[in-house]
């Protein structure tokens, strides 16, 4: 690979990362996570965060927004939302989504977020609350608190912005396709060869 300089360098892109940070606008939850990431319990950490997808001319480039609610137990895209603007209603959406997949479950479930003002606001906090489900915050600038979704974001644009899209359709409609295709056919060498969604059918098979 060396001698012929076959190298991968789709990894090492350095692109701005969108900051959805504004101060603290709101109430600031305690990290309950703590870089805990592994879990042998379906739905008991979920993680989610925004990332911003561009596409148009260099010159003129326009962007989309997506959030993906992801289950650290398989690793699994429960729900996600893609939009114009990150606005706290274009979070709220994919959570409460989530929230409906949720089985009856011995244990309460954590959501984990970075500190952005959509997490902040009331309207996140409130459906939190209202099911029961505890908020857990990334301590301000430090991206390894919130490391499994950041790996998830730079993976998917690294396959998905493989090619350029002059149209907001072409490129949702390739956001999706890549979801579908990481839930239900993307192995994993840590999930035993299966994908995330096969993972967690065998297990609440075994369970239940």
């Amino acid at each position: 690979m060396h001698d012929h300089d076959w190298l991968c360098r789709a990894f090492n892109r350095q692109k701005r990362k969108y900051n959805s940070y504004k101060g603290t606008v709101g109430r600031i939850a305690a990290n309950r996570l703590h870089r805990r990431f592994k879990t042998d319990r379906p739905y008991q950490k979920l993680v989610a965060d925004v990332s911003e997808f561009r596409y148009g001319s260099m010159s003129q480039s326009e962007r989309v927004y997506l959030e993906p609610i992801l289950d650290l137990f398989s690793g699994e895209v429960l729900a996600f939302n893609i939009s114009n603007h990150p606005t706290v209603e274009f979070v709220v959406k994919p959570l409460k989504e989530a929230i409906k997949r949720l089985p009856n479950l011995k244990y309460r479930t954590t959501v984990h977020t970075d500190q952005g003002f959509q997490y902040q606001h009331q309207n996140w906090q409130q459906v939190l609350k209202d099911h029961r489900i505890f908020q857990s915050m990334s301590r301000k600038a430090t991206c390894l608190d919130n490391a499994v979704i950041e790996s998830f974001f730079h993976i998917m644009k690294v396959e998905v912005m493989d090619e350029h899209f002059e149209d907001k359709d072409s490129l949702v409609q390739a956001m999706t396709d890549w979801i579908d295709f990481y839930n239900k056919r993307r192995i994993k060498t840590k999930l035993n060869g299966k994908s995330p969604k096969k993972h967690r059918e065998l297990t609440v098979q075994k369970v239940a």
